[in-house]
């Protein structure tokens, strides 16, 4: 008795790859994504014809004898371009570019720390003017009952407005550090206390133009001693159960260089006072909030309260307009606008509001204003456009789950899954 030959199952295929055997060991969300997307499109009967190739030049051997696939092997390239795996020749750029910074920056840390300038200057004289340069920058302290009284004024109950308060208190912590650090570092070398461990850091990170790690991170033992100012206050859990086992805490953010690091937390410091004493800006830029994803929340919670939805059946939609920051006049009328992302991988044509290739050698296209509001599920979403890529927003070019904020919805005239072989994604910030 025969039985007819059955087809492959395909889906099934692509599910025990995608979910099971290798998908099952993946944890973010959009590299599984990504690795289903690849099972996809290679997955198929198309796999059996004549002509079929993964990419030009890379097919499917038809061997018979173990040198002849040892032949096949040492036939492939020694490099594979980008293009093999679908991304932009641009990625390589991009590649190279991270490789160099790194190999520059291990240079810088091995380089002899008692060298001075080439115009005589030693380490300290020289860590001590950049010291009082950054001083004389460094923003006035926050008042707390000017604060108070300001948002008192905005109706300080509004969950954006709650949100601001919490954005300056982080502020603050970081005007009060820097500004202790480089005021005991003055001392520090001048004599007058003793060179710490922090301050040497701080000495060594300002020679070299990186951000000292105390601006960066706080270590448990700084937060449960109390040894830095006011930095208890704003770590601390409400019911002040620590958790030993985490040994940072990060306390303002990751930049490449000390220079693009002071100039966000002037960027910063200027959107919350003009928020503060000025209103509600018309377009946030959303790099400049220590907690993006609590920005997002508390639009959602106006947005469900001005409708009476139930928190629960509200979701973010998103509509990316024509306009640029300067042309952009007024609020929306619900939900917010945002500015200052950037698209990694791909262009976009902001006539027609859609995803496009990016050109040669131009590695980030800035997006232009986005409408961000909320829906209720259950009444529909009504902007919702027929092809559309989720394109994951991140904080910063390093991909991670600590750095992701939120997915954009964002038109496209080709299939997605060609932006997500592309690995197209929003940055809110490309330094």
């Amino acid at each position: 008795m025969t039985f007819p030959i059955q087809p492959i199952s395909w889906p099934t295929v692509r599910y025990m790859i995608g979910e099971v055997q290798y998908g099952g060991r993946v944890t973010d969300d959009y590299d599984k994504r990504l690795l289903n997307t690849y099972a996809k499109v290679w997955f198929s009967d198309a796999m059996f014809t004549d002509n079929f190739e993964f990419y030009r030049g890379y097919n499917i051997p038809k061997c018979r004898t173990l040198e002849e696939y040892q032949a096949y092997i040492e036939g492939l390239p020694l490099f594979d371009s980008p293009e093999c795996f679908g991304l932009h020749p641009n990625a390589d750029i991009t590649y190279s570019t991270n490789t160099t910074n790194s190999m520059l920056d291990t240079i810088v840390s091995i380089q002899p720390k008692d060298s001075g300038g080439g115009t005589g200057e030693t380490r300290e004289s020289n860590v001590y003017r950049l010291a009082n340069e950054i001083l004389e920058k460094v923003p006035e302290d926050y008042n707390p009952f000017q604060v108070k009284e300001c948002l008192i004024k905005m109706d300080h109950l509004k969950p954006l407005h709650i949100f601001l308060k919490q954005e300056i208190d982080r502020m603050q912590k970081v005007i009060t550090i820097v500004r202790t650090t480089l005021t005991d570092l003055k001392l520090a070398i001048d004599g007058t206390i003793v060179m710490s461990e922090n301050l040497r850091d701080a000495l060594d990170s300002l020679f070299d133009a990186r951000i000292p790690s105390t601006w960066r991170k706080v270590s448990m033992t700084i937060l449960t001693g109390a040894n830095v100012i006011g930095v208890d206050e704003v770590f601390r859990p409400d019911n002040n159960d620590l958790t030993y086992d985490i040994p940072f805490f990060q306390i303002s953010w990751e930049s490449a260089t000390l220079g693009f690091w002071f100039t966000d937390l002037l960027d910063r410091n200027a959107q919350f006072s003009s928020w503060l004493f000025q209103g509600r800006p018309i377009s946030y830029w959303m790099t400049g909030f220590f907690n993006p994803q609590g920005f997002l929340t508390a639009m959602r919670q106006e947005v469900a309260r001005a409708n009476k939805y139930a928190l629960d059946d509200v979701e973010l939609t998103n509509e990316v307009t024509k306009l640029l920051r300067e042309e952009v006049v007024k609020r929306p009328v619900e939900g917010v606008y945002v500015h200052g992302l950037w698209l990694d991988g791909a262009g976009w044509d902001r006539k027609l509001a859609r995803l496009v290739e990016p050109a040669p050698k131009l590695l980030y296209t800035a997006l232009p204003v986005v409408h961000v509001s909320a829906y209720s599920r259950s009444a529909g979403n009504k902007n919702k456009a027929t092809t559309v890529y989720s394109c994951p927003v991140y904080k910063k070019p390093r991909r991670t789950d600590l750095n992701y904020i939120f997915p954009l919805a964002l038109n496209s005239l080709v299939d997605p899954d060609h932006w997500i072989l592309r690995g197209v994604a929003l940055l809110c910030d490309v330094k």
